[in-house]
């Protein structure tokens, strides 16, 4: 994974911020590893908890699956950029806030103090952006209570695959053994660890594009800017990645791969 000079986090914060409004339509994806993360969290989570730390809640995929069915005494949501607060406004999010304590800890968790006595630490589609992750994986166990749990979602390194082999920007993904040996090196019982690979599909490849920029991906190229030449070089040579369904329409694949992981905290 790339070290903490390669990514920066400023530049990560102003993209995911600029795609503030449009990430919740576009990120079907993300949501739709939120969803499947919960439900992992759900089989192996007590429903009562007394205080939950999210690292990385964004547009709340994963933050309104927890508040809407966990009992959380105390929620504490991390995000870059406090913009993300706009996010948990709803009524109902209002409604089930009367009954419990959310405060939000803005910041890079790279350089934050985590908050103490966690019953749970959950995390979805946001440690990929890490350039330490032995460094988060330590600051999780030492802010778990002993045998409680870390549950997160990441990516592996057949995310973006096409981006990257026609642009050489992205992240350097961990692999899945990794990510295992770090949680053990760090003092982590697996419980769960699986992937997949998810694909979405395009009409043309400039959509792929729209999409990356609505979801706020592009943060990965800081200093890739496109010409006119550029622009039409991708779009053809994205042509050696176009499938088809059964019924023979063409479509531009773009991959994600998710990978899943439920830890505890070994004693």
């Amino acid at each position: 994974m790339k070290n903490p000079q390669s990514i920066d986090k400023t530049q990560v914060a102003l993209r995911f911020a600029q795609a503030g409004q449009s990430y919740p339509e576009h990120a079907v994806v993300q949501r739709k590893i939120a969803q499947q993360l919960f439900d992992l969290i759900a089989q192996y989570c007590p429903e009562k908890l007394n205080q939950v730390f999210e690292m990385g809640c964004g547009s709340g995929n994963l933050s309104h699956l927890l508040i809407e069915n966990l009992q959380i005494k105390h929620l504490v949501l991390n995000d870059l950029y406090s913009e993300v607060q706009q996010h948990f406004q709803s009524d109902q999010i209002q409604a089930i806030q009367t009954q419990q304590k959310m405060e939000f800890l803005i910041g890079d968790i790279e350089q934050l103090n985590f908050p103490q006595n966690n019953d749970l630490i959950a995390s979805s589609s946001v440690l990929q952006w890490m350039g330490d992750l032995d460094a988060v994986f330590a600051k999780a166990r030492h802010s778990l209570n002993p045998h409680a749990l870390l549950c997160f979602s990441t990516f592996g390194q057949q995310n973006l695959q096409e981006i990257k082999t026609l642009t050489g920007q992205g992240l350097d993904y961990l692999n899945l053994e990794n990510i295992q040996e770090k949680l053990q090196q760090n003092g982590f019982e697996i419980l769960h660890i699986s992937e997949q690979i998810e694909a979405l599909n395009f009409e043309h490849p400039k959509q792929i594009l729209q999409h990356l920029k609505a979801t706020g991906v592009t943060a990965t190229a800081s200093n890739f800017r496109w010409s006119k030449q550029s622009l039409q070089d991708f779009y053809l040579n994205y042509q050696q990645f176009l499938t088809q369904d059964e019924s023979g329409k063409a479509s531009y694949p773009l991959s994600y791969h998710p990978i899943y992981c439920i830890a505890r905290r070994m004693p």
